[in-house]
Parts: C-alpha cells; sequence; structure tokens
C-alpha cells in the first residue's frame, strides 16, 4: 500500500510508522505485538449491541440509517434499515464535469449495497498492524495526495476503488462456498466516510458501514471527502463510529492516523464521538435480507479468521514451511481443498510456480513493512502467479496481510500480462463492442514515433500502466496532459477515472439489481466475467476476469523474449509489492534453474516510453528495504 521515493515517475512517498498523532481511542492500549490469529469473531448478541447503539445514534442526530456489519472476510451478518431511511443512494464526487459518466452522478443505488461496501471496505484494509476507514480510503484514491492541495501526485492507492468488484472471479458470491471469503463487495471498495473495521482484542473481526438520510424521501448519497482540510464533521461517521463499543474500536497505535506519508498523517476519523446507548430495534426498523448478500432478514455470527470456515488457513504444503503463508480454500470442512495450490502452466512449470511463491515470501518476510506499526514489522502480503490465459496458477499470503490484497495481487499480475501481451490492443478494442478502443489508441498517439506500444513489442508493469492512467502526465503536475488511459480532468472524478473503469462499468452496474444478483449469486467464479467480453477469444478472456488495477506489484513474466504469465503482490506497501514480485521471480528462477525474467531479454521495457522528455517507470524498489540490514539496490535494472 505504501509509496515509493521520488524517482522519475514512480509514487513519490515513503510510509512510515509514528508513535504520534491525535484520534483518541480506548482507554487501554493493547500491546502492538498482537499475533494475528485468535479464535475472535462477531457473536449475535454483539452484531444485535453494534446495530442498536447505530440506531440509537441515528436517532439522537436526528436522521434514518442503514446500517451493515461484515466480518473480516466479508461475510454479511446483519444489514438493517431504520423505519424511514431512504432505499437508495446517488453515487456522486459533487464534480460537476464528471457528473453522468463513469459511475459518477449513477442513481437509484440500493441503500443496503452501499452500506456494505463501506462495511467491507473497514474490514479489508485493515490488519494488526495498520486500521483504515473508508475515510483513510478518500484521501489515498484521488487526483492529489493530500485531497485538496493541487500539484501535488495522485493518492498511493489510486484505482484502488475498482477492486472486490461485484464481477470478479475471484471472490466469491453468498452461498458459493457458505462462509468462505473473500466475498464480494457491491461497489468495490468505498471511499464514503462511514465505514470503520471493527477488532477484539487488536484483531480484526468486522466492519461497520452506515448510509444516512433525513427520511425516505430524501435520498442519500454515496460520495467522499474532496477536500479534508477543512475537517468536517459527517454525520455518517460519527454514527458508525458512535456504534462502537471501546472493546470494538481500532487500537489508538494502529490507526490511520499513527501513520504518516512524506510527513503527513492519515486520516482515520474526524470525530471521536462518546459511544452511543442502546436502542430498542423493534419499532425503529427491521433487519433485511439483501439478494447476493444475505440470504435470510436476522443476524447470524462471523466467523475467526484463520479457521476453515473463514476459507483462510495456514499453507501446509512443506515447500512453505517456516514461511509464514497463508493460503485459500473451497471447501470449509475440509483443510486440504486449496483453492490456487502451485500448479503448471501452459509455459511454466509447477516447479517455477511453486518457488516463485516461495521466494516472494521470503523477500516478504525480511521486508520491512510500511504502513503497518510497530516500525519493523515484515511486510504482509498476498503474491499470485498466472497463466498466459490469466488463469491463476498459484497464490499465498501472509498471515495477517490485509483481505484486500488477495483480489488486487490478481488484478495487477493480469493488469501487467494483458497490456504486455500481442494481442493487448487487438482485446482492448474488442472490450464492449469497442466503446473503449479511444482509450487503447490513444497510447500510440501519446508516443508518437516511438512505434506502437500495445503489441508485445513492450513489457508494462503495473507501475509503468499507472502512470499513463491519471489525469496529468506526469502525475500531479496540473497543466500537462492528460495520461492517455484517464479521463480529462475536465471530466475526471474518483468514480470517472477513465479505462480502468470503464471496461467493468457495465458489469458493476449490471449486478445492482435484485434479479441479476439473484441470478448469479450461486454461479460459479467462471461463469463471471468483469469487461464484456463476447468479442475476446476464450482464451484470453480470464485476463479480465476481475478487472485491472492502476498502482504498483506487478510484472509480466518472460522466458527469453517470449511471455509466459505475471506476478502480481499487494499488501504492507507498493515499492514492496514491487520488490517482492521483481525479486520473486528473480530469485524463484534461480532457485530452479530457470530462464523466466521479470522483463524481456532483447524487447522494449515500458520505461523506455517517453512523452515530452518523461519516462514511464517500470520498477521502483524502496530504499534500505530490509530488517537488520543495509542494503540498498536490491533490484537489477531490466
Amino acid at each position: 500500500m505504501a509509496m515509493g521515493v521520488a524517482v522519475c515517475l514512480a509514487t513519490p512517498f515513503i510510509l512510515v510508522s509514528c508513535g504520534g498523532g491525535g484520534g483518541g481511542g480506548s482507554s487501554s492500549e493493547p500491546n502492538f505485538n498482537v499475533e494475528p490469529l485468535g479464535t475472535q469473531s462477531l457473536s449475535i448478541p454483539e452484531v444485535n449491541d453494534i446495530v442498536a447503539r447505530a440506531v440509537q445514534a441515528s436517532i439522537s442526530r436526528g436522521v434514518q440509517s442503514t446500517i451493515a456489519v461484515t466480518d473480516r472476510v466479508g461475510n454479511v451478518l446483519a444489514v438493517y434499515r431504520m423505519t424511514n431511511s431512504s432505499p437508495s443512494v446517488i453515487i456522486t464526487s459533487g464534480l460537476s464535469g464528471a457528473n453522468g459518466r463513469g459511475l459518477d452522478g449513477f442513481t437509484p443505488v440500493p441503500s443496503e449495497l452501499a452500506a456494505i461496501a463501506k462495511a467491507i471496505t473497514g474490514a479489508y484494509l485493515s490488519s494488526t498492524g495498520n486500521a483504515f476507514s473508508t475515510r483513510t480510503a478518500s484521501q489515498i484514491v484521488q487526483e492529489f495526495f493530500q485531497p485538496g492541495e493541487t500539484g501535488q501526485p495522485s493518492g498511493p492507492l489510486y484505482g484502488v476503488q475498482f477492486s472486490q468488484l461485484p464481477c470478479s472471479d475471484l471472490n466469491v458470491w453468498l452461498s458459493q462456498n457458505a462462509t468462505i471469503g473473500p466475498k464480494r463487495s457491491p461497489l468495490g471498495l468505498s471511499a464514503d466516510p462511514g465505514g470503520f473495521p471493527i477488532y477484539q482484542e487488536g484483531r480484526v473481526v468486522g466492519g461497520i458501514g452506515v448510509i444516512a438520510s433525513t427520511d425516505a424521501g430524501t435520498q442519500g448519497v454515496y460520495g467522499l471527502d474532496r477536500d479534508i482540510l477543512t475537517n468536517e464533521v459527517d454525520l455518517e461517521e460519527e454514527i458508525a463510529f458512535a456504534a462502537l463499543p471501546e472493546a470494538f474500536r481500532a487500537p489508538a497505535q494502529i490507526r490511520a492516523n499513527r501513520i504518516t506519508a512524506n510527513g503527513q498523517t492519515f486520516q482515520f476519523s474526524n470525530t471521536t464521538p462518546a459511544v452511543a446507548g442502546v436502542a430498542a430495534l423493534a419499532g425503529n426498523g427491521n433487519f433485511v435480507a439483501v439478494t447476493g448478500y444475505k440470504t435470510a432478514a436476522g443476524v447470524i455470527a462471523g466467523t475467526s479468521y484463520g479457521t476453515s470456515q473463514s476459507g483462510y488457513v495456514a499453507t501446509t504444503a512443506p515447500a512453505f514451511n517456516g514461511l509464514n503463508t497463508f493460503t485459500l480454500i473451497t471447501n470449509p470442512a475440509d483443510n486440504t481443498s486449496v483453492r490456487f495450490p502451485p500448479t503448471a502452466g501452459a509455459n511454466l512449470t509447477q516447479a517455477e510456480v511453486q518457488n516463485i511463491l516461495v521466494e516472494g515470501m521470503k523477500i516478504a518476510n525480511r521486508a520491512r513493512a510500511q504502513i503497518r506499526n510497530p516500525l519493523g514489522s515484515p511486510a504482509e502480503v498476498t503474491v499470485s502467479v498466472v497463466d498466459l490465459d490469466g488463469d491463476i496458477l498459484g497464490l499465498v499470503r501472509s498471515s495477517d496481510a490485509p483481505i484486500f490484497g488477495t483480489d488486487v495481487s490478481v488484478q495487477k499480475a493480469r493488469s501487467a500480462l494483458s497490456f504486455s501481451s500481442a494481442e493487448a490492443l487487438t482485446d482492448f478494442t474488442a472490450i464492449d463492442a469497442g466503446n473503449h478502443a479511444a482509450f487503447a489508441n490513444a497510447m500510440d498517439t501519446f508516443f508518437t514515433g516511438q512505434a506502437s506500444s500495445l503489441n508485445g513489442s513492450k513489457a508494462f508493469s503495473a507501475r509503468a500502466i499507472g502512470n499513463v492512467h491519471r489525469p496529468y502526465f506526469p502525475d500531479g503536475e496540473v497543466g500537462t496532459p492528460t495520461g492517455p488511459l484517464s479521463s480529462p480532468i475536465s471530466q475526471w472524478s474518483p468514480f470517472n477515472v477513465g479505462f480502468q473503469l470503464n471496461i467493468v462499468t457495465n458489469k458493476v452496474l449490471g449486478t445492482l439489481t435484485a434479479t441479476t444478483r439473484a441470478a448469479n449469486q450461486f454461479s460459479p467464479p467462471a461463469a463471471l466475467t468483469c469487461v464484456d467480453d463476447v468479442n475476446i477469444p476464450a482464451g484470453r478472456q480470464g485476463r479480465f476476469a476481475n478487472g485491472m488495477q492502476i498502482f504498483p506489484g506487478g510484472f509480466p513474466i518472460y522466458k527469453g523474449d517470449t511471455l509466459v504469465g505475471a506476478i502480481g503482490v499487494s499488501g504492507d506497501g507498493v515499492d514492496q509489492d514491487d520488490m517482492i514480485g521483481y525479486l520473486g521471480v528473480i530469485n524463484g528462477a534461480t532457485a530452479v534453474g530457470s530462464t523466466m525474467r521479470p522483463f524481456p531479454s532483447t524487447l522494449l521495457t515500458a520505461n523506455e516510453l517517453s512523452n515530452s522528455g518523461e519516462f514511464l517507470k517500470y520498477v521502483q524498489c524502496p530504499q534500505t528495504p530490509f530488517n537488520n540490514s543495509s542494503e540498498q539496490n536490491v533490484c537489477p535494472a531490466p
């Protein structure tokens, strides 16, 4: 998640944890060093208590709310709709030029879906070492960082809001595999204040999300904070925070406001309200079922992360002994039902895939995390490898890596694969019957005189893709050209970023209706893909099955000049992500005597493409990246 140093077009931030910062918190602050696994989970009485406090907090503030609670892996434990709450929201950034474009201005969106997205975001972005809220998310996905400070580079996780999509083939529907995660989010990750993680004894056990309105006739708003400098109080944020008793609030030491970016603190909440009283649930509203997310009205208990019921379990394969790795499973009754064990692909052997994952995790365990307290903690990440067709050949993760990185790591790998392939321009033009061809064609225009940039002659990393998917090129420099994959700044918003969103918009909007959700909630992942891909050959549709990602941590994998797959990494720092993926392939190749590399032998890499003298950046590894080592310059140039 964290940022890199200011070299070329890399995202110019280094995140460090700090002991200071405001934010209040529980009266007794638990030890930093909380083991990630425990037996904690939300019980039915605890969920009822949280909802009842959110209802009381809403009543005392004169609004009606829709309240959602999830567990850590995205299972929806409760959705409660107060009697006169608005049934829908409008998605809006408040930017007039973006209205009616992308998702900006779209309505109606069911309020319960917006509340679920907020709750999932709080749970998915957090861990035992960091607690991020939807306000934090708002801060890190906008065109400037900090939002409101013109002329700064874009947010460090620019584009992450379009992950965990309801069309993702990695995340699962409600009843596909009972309680296992990661579950899908109705609207991806939310940047609208009013969503928080829920903790017990220092461990993430879930999230809460709130959508509020004055009455049923006043539509709710699903937006974001466009200017964090004003420090205004958000009612939905107050209600969600007031619903959490002290024992369920994030430990103060790991809240976002204890982590700084280039000397500036992140935000967790603009207010620390007192814990609300408990309102009667009968007579103030009702628990509701939500098609595709919750089968029946009422409350269910959460799952304990790390147990088979959660879908995340410790890896038992001997190759990963001692590496603190977890894997996904398909059957909560069978810990051996590994969903993505290291598997051979058309051009990668099982040993090659396995050793990429092993060596990637070795690097992660040595690396200094960038968004995790205490200082000196190892990076916790998800590492995935995909085949040339986009199929997942292997996926492992650190035990406490944030859940959002599971889906994002695969998005990064598939993005690097797609952009580096000989079929890139053909496939991008085919998506949605060619409606987005202008973005792909703009790449060639942008790099005039440097030959086609989307014909397989150049290798693209996720970082390089992000360089050309910002509303300014170079990033943050006002008055410079728009990146060829971005919406122009006059039309841009976090709900209208350009190519990344446009290719998945139809599928995301299509899952907002109850009918479509009902049709898909029992479908296997292979039945879904995140783009309209009827014109893409079946062997390549998997490249787009969970959307694309546009921040660092993904690389194509080559043997010589032959593209054979890709790697994606997501977790505790985007420079760390780059390093773990890059060195994971190089070291994995050495371990088995393979010719694999995260760059081609003689073909060009994207860092040799330039516009007006500004070059793209292919890889950026951290300065002094390893704990207990002063080693520098650890990543060899491509």
